[in-house]
């Protein structure tokens, strides 16, 4: 137990100190560029324009990473005083204080939080704003002093201690063992807080004497975690298979590594994987004497090109580590994925492992939170929050924004920080952990706590009430078919449920077996044409058809409608039951629906399998007129 909580605090400490540096990488690619270009090594050397890039390093990147913690802590105030606090580490020494910064932030913020939490309701009318102005100044500077007395020298004993280690490395060639460490590390979300709290200092100090350092590509280096993905695309199966070569895009090019966090933990052993390639790389790295002159921030192909120095054999030794380490890693996990288990690959059950990683609970969080106003009518802006409003949460935008698009809804989707919050937005997306905070900040906004950014079902479900209102597909078809068709028993309507469309006692190896046997006796009975079963299989896969009470009801999706010939229904007995994403099923209503002649029946179906009376009766059915029997019964 002792074990399991050092390992959450660990955790949740790598995802704070993530969440710091994350919305501050614009600033890190504008200080990369601006070196880039005009230091005189550069690509277009300016000695005017380059004296900004010993001030923003010195200066902008550590205040705004102290800035942004004390606002994670204690919001705006937070902000400032942790700013005012990192003044005096920036002050106190003469080499970039990111990691005083990631220190005195938080710490700021927190001692501003208690002292507002100490005088709350002691303060009398009219003195509020001097009191809030004069508190956060002493405190500050108070703070601000005891970091340049104590904390920067402590910071920077600390750091000479780490460049004097980093150098013995390198000294007996034994810098590529650091990926040992780095690329688990990066799993736990502990990867910017080595990479820009510890390495890039040194890195920044090397740069000074050599013009590169090739620290800055130890944890940024992608081919790692590329060549993992790569492997996917060949050898991998199901979900992962087909997710994979969008996922190598977005890690290669986008510089966002996290996305590949949930293939590796899918298979724990592809650890493996990434630390051969990461060894690896950073040997051919040190072989071939690569590096960059700045951070690259975040770690794609093309921010590495960006700051790297302008020369034939810096470019050669910088992509060979990356090749390397893609060749290596591809290699090792392609053996992995051939000679293990090979089983039906589910990437977001992978995701939801990676945030429990992160911290977030592991229980169900599928549903819409607790929304006093309600769902919006006419919703016109649904944003996208975390910690940090740069990694998942971008993620999700990006895929949600796609299916808003696709369903012809005018809404806008972004993604921010949660203490970035805007005012008007109508509809919040926050991991279940982080909804409390979302609903403090915002208490009339809707809502919405999910597993994982990347977990699809949860986007179909939200379209699906911006489109009906808030219902679910159940009740909406219930709802339609009670309006617009008489009320008749369903196979006495128009003979939709036929006896030969019924069979008893079947068994499947999995879901999509079922599905596939529904969609065959769709079309074998006319009803659909065989595309139709492939469309049944991809719209199980966008949201579960399992709707409870041991019931599923596959069907194809909206693009499949032109395949159905006309309507038609299967009833398929599993008396053993086949398992849907975790969830016994026993009874399968396979459906083709043509303009609206499937409603009536589908809403009986739906009163029926309510009870679970009525499912155990139809498992026990001996003959398909029984199953008919029943259906007709409630209906």
């Amino acid at each position: 137990m002792a074990q399991s909580n050092m390992k959450v605090a660990v955790q949740k400490f790598g995802n704070f100190l993530s969440s710091m540096v994350m919305p501050n990488i614009s600033a890190f690619i504008a200080w990369g560029l601006i070196t880039a270009l005009f230091i005189p090594t550069g690509f277009l050397p300016n000695e005017s324009l380059a004296k900004m890039v010993g001030p923003m390093v010195t200066y902008l990147l550590p205040l705004l990473i102290g800035y942004t913690g004390g606002k994670l802590v204690h919001d705006q105030r937070g902000a400032v005083v942790g700013a005012i606090a990192t003044m005096g580490v920036i002050a106190g020494v003469d080499i970039p204080m990111f990691l005083g910064a990631m220190v005195m932030g938080p710490f700021g913020g927190y001692a501003i939080k208690k002292f507002d939490q100490w005088i709350e309701g002691k303060v009398k009318a009219g003195f509020e704003m001097l009191v809030n102005n004069f508190s956060a100044g002493i405190l500050g500077g108070m703070l601000a002093i005891l970091a340049f007395l104590a904390i920067g020298p402590a910071v920077k004993v600390f750091t000479g201690w780490l460049v004097t280690g980093v150098d013995w490395l390198i000294a007996t060639g034994l810098l590529p063992l650091t990926s040992i460490l780095i690329e688990p590390a990066k799993v736990l979300f502990l990867n910017n807080a080595i990479n820009h709290g510890v390495l890039s200092p040194i890195g920044v100090e090397q740069v000074k004497q050599l013009g590169q350092s090739a620290l800055f590509l130890l944890e940024a280096n992608p081919g790692p975690g590329f060549g993992v993905l790569l492997a996917y695309m060949i050898f991998g199966k199901g979900t992962a298979k087909r997710s994979a070569p969008g996922a190598a895009l977005i890690h290669f090019f986008g510089g966002i590594h996290e996305i590949y966090f949930p293939y590796i933990l899918m298979r724990p052993m592809l650890f493996f994987s990434v630390i051969l390639g990461g060894m690896s790389g950073v040997f051919t790295l040190v072989l071939l004497g690569g590096g960059l002159f700045a951070p690259a921030s975040p770690g794609s192909v093309i921010a590495i090109a960006a700051v790297t120095p302008h020369h034939a054999s810096a470019y050669i030794a910088n992509f060979a580590a990356i090749l390397v380490a893609a060749a290596v890693s591809f290699v090792t996990a392609s053996f992995i994925l051939k000679t293990g288990k090979q089983t039906e690959e589910n990437i977001e059950d992978a995701a939801k492992k990676m945030q429990e990683i992160k911290g977030k609970t592991s229980s169900v969080a599928n549903v819409f939170a607790s929304n006093p106003g309600g769902f919006p009518q006419n919703a016109h802006k649904i944003v996208f929050a975390c910690d940090a409003g740069m990694g998942s949460s971008a993620m999700g935008a990006s895929l949600l924004r796609k299916k808003v698009r696709e369903a012809g809804i005018d809404v806008s989707v972004t993604n921010t920080a949660i203490s970035n919050l805007p005012s008007d937005a109508q509809i919040v997306i926050t991991q279940e952990e982080l909804t409390p905070r979302a609903q403090n900040k915002l208490p009339n906004a809707f809502h919405v706590s999910v597993d994982n950014f990347l977990s699809s079902p949860e986007y179909d479900k939200l379209i699906s009430r911006l489109q009906n209102s808030g219902k679910d597909e159940l009740e909406e078809i219930a709802a339609e078919a009670e309006e617009n068709v008489p009320g008749n028993h369903p196979n006495e309507n128009n003979g939709l449920l036929l006896k030969e469309n019924i069979f008893l006692n079947q068994s499947f190896e999995n879901k999509e077996e079922a599905i596939r046997f529904a969609g065959a006796v769709l079309h074998q009975a006319g009803y659909v044409n065989e595309n139709y079963i492939e469309a049944m299989v991809e719209r199980d896969e966008m949201t579960s058809t399992y709707m409870g009470n041991d019931v599923a009801i596959p069907h194809g999706t909206e693009e499949a409608k032109k395949e159905v010939i006309a309507s038609g229904f299967t009833v398929i007995q599993v008396p053993n039951g086949v398992d849907f994403d975790g969830n016994q099923v026993r009874i399968i209503f396979g459906i083709a629906g043509k303009d609206g002649t499937h409603l009536e029946i589908l809403s009986g179906i739906a009163v029926t399998c309510s009870e679970m009376e009525n499912i155990e009766k139809m498992v026990n059915a001996k003959t398909a007129n029984e199953i008919i029997e029943i259906l007709n019964g409630k209906q």
